[in-house]
């Protein structure tokens, strides 16, 4: 019995043989019309045909217009939280999809296409360790219908939706391919993380009780969450400093270590943009999606060294995820802390400088940082969502709930990081900055936006794609980081459900 859903291939030449035959139509409609133009005297009524003839050329080679679809670019975006597969043409694609089980397959046919080299390489982009997809086959299934077959390595929830043309891409038809078990966001946080390891080093901490007589407005901490461990208990050298910082600063008291429950901090790390969307782009070729997430993963190394502290990155590789599922990433491993990383750009390639931003209630504190925050917030549209598919309800919400306390733990933790950062690099403004910035508005969790540099400033740039200014970098974030948990330990804020 053969197979329901074969490629089904078939020639081409049909179509073909019938485009032949109504250019030789079209052909003669010229050679008919071309005789009375020749022959004025047979005067208006000949005139008439003419302009009839004209009509009906035109009407004959609308359709062959209409099936001159080409495909312009295929990419394939391959992610432990789900495989993209673009298609980049010229006008838009209707597609048609349905899955088939045993084994699993998703089967999708695109109206108007006529297959082509480019598509074919989308055969050759599937790569070995993508999670979900285990090849793909690509067939003219019959004139003017494309069909591919996508054979997975898993049951999936398949997301197909069309994008409008913006930026640099044309119309794209997007296939995102969603695992139907979704892993808990706790777990795996605690599969990639390093904190867990037997060479992490781990401290006893304070009580609850101790902890709250330091701090009466402290709520209790969950079970699962115990006190954070402090900073005079600490064995690693390294921190020597910091233990002496914190001990001197009059809003830590001592508290006795009673307790050997560890209180484990979150924080989220969010490199910008991914995938599709390669955020700004340096003169020297820079990308900075690339930076950020370089960044990023050494500012996580950095604090999972620190005692009782573990990091969730948002995208750990080069994929989009939309801005409220980053923030949806963050509250699901309830974060302490939100912070957004990326590389600011400018017209005029003199600006430079670092910043750090947190949401405003009431508008920027610029035009500069509106603008920048209405750049940010179109990272939506060039990496691409379904809006079918997003929870308008939850984006209100989010937004209504973006509380005074939020904000004004935000730039406290702003504030110490902005100035860690002023010892490696020159600040674009001397203050933290506000503006209505979509993924800093999770409404229980302090959150900023760094600019690390400008990657438009060729000299920048340099820096940027550095080891030795990324390490900086990361260590003055870490140190602003550890400062602000001296002054506002986690377990005084409470969670919104």
């Amino acid at each position: 019995m053969p197979d329901p859903v074969a490629l089904c291939p078939q020639s081409v030449m049909p179509k073909l043989t019938k485009q032949t035959n109504t250019q030789s139509t079209a052909q003669s409609i010229v050679q008919s019309t071309g005789s009375a133009i020749a022959t004025p005297a047979l005067g208006k009524k000949r005139r008439t045909f003419l302009k009839a003839g004209g009509t009906l050329l035109l009407s004959v080679f609308a359709p062959l217009s209409a099936h001159a679809m080409q495909i312009l670019a295929v990419r394939v975006w391959p992610a432990a939280d789900y495989t993209r597969v673009t298609l980049e043409n010229d006008a838009e694609l209707k597609a048609t999809h349905f899955l088939v089980k045993d084994p699993n397959r998703l089967v999708v046919e695109i109206e108007g296409l006529t297959l082509n080299a480019t598509l074919k390489e989308l055969v050759a982009k599937i790569q070995t360790n993508d999670p979900y997809i285990k090849q793909v086959r690509v067939g003219q299934n019959r004139p003017n219908v494309v069909r591919m077959v996508f054979d997975l390595k898993a049951e999936i929830n398949p997301q197909v939706f069309t994008l409008k043309p913006i930026g640099d891409y044309q119309h794209r038809l997007v296939f995102d391919l969603y695992p139907a078990n979704p892993v808990d966001p706790i777990t795996a946080l605690i599969e990639k993380g390093e904190w867990h390891k037997e060479d992490t080093p781990v401290a006893a901490v304070p009580n609850a009780a101790s902890a709250n007589a330091t701090n009466p407005n402290a709520s209790s901490p969950k079970a699962d969450k115990p006190l954070v461990a402090d900073a005079k208990d600490t064995k690693d050298a390294k921190d020597r400093k910091d233990t002496k910082e914190i001990k001197d600063s009059k809003d830590v008291k001592e508290a006795s270590p009673t307790n050997s429950q560890i209180r484990m901090i979150t924080i989220a790390l969010d490199p910008g943009h991914g995938g599709e969307d390669p955020g700004a782009l340096g003169r020297a070729g820079s990308r900075e999606k690339d930076v950020v997430l370089a960044i990023a993963k050494r500012l996580k190394a950095k604090l999972e060294q620190v005692p009782n502290m573990r990091v969730m990155l948002t995208r750990d590789g080069d994929y989009f995820v939309p801005l409220q599922t980053r923030v949806s990433k963050a509250r699901g491993v309830q974060a302490d802390l939100f912070v957004s990383i990326h590389a600011d750009a400018f017209v005029e390639p003199t600006a430079r400088g670092s910043s750090v931003f947190v949401l405003s209630e009431k508008g920027a504190t610029s035009t500069a940082a509106r603008w920048l925050a209405k750049k940010e917030n179109d990272a939506d549209l060039i990496g691409g969502i379904n809006i079918k598919s997003q929870d308008r309800h939850l984006a209100g919400v989010l937004l209504d709930l973006s509380t005074t306390a939020q904000i004004n733990d935000s730039m406290k933790l702003g504030k110490v990081v902005l100035k860690e950062i002023a010892g490696v690099n020159r600040l674009h403004k001397a203050s933290v900055e506000q503006a209505g910035f979509a993924v800093l508005k999770a409404p229980d969790i302090p959150s900023i936006l760094i600019e690390s540099a400008f990657i438009s400033n060729p000299e920048e740039e340099a820096r940027l794609t550095d080891d030795g200014y990324q390490e900086e970098l990361s260590e003055a974030i870490v140190k602003g980081i550890k400062k602000y948990f001296a002054k506002n330990p986690p377990m005084a804020r409470g969670k919104i459900a």
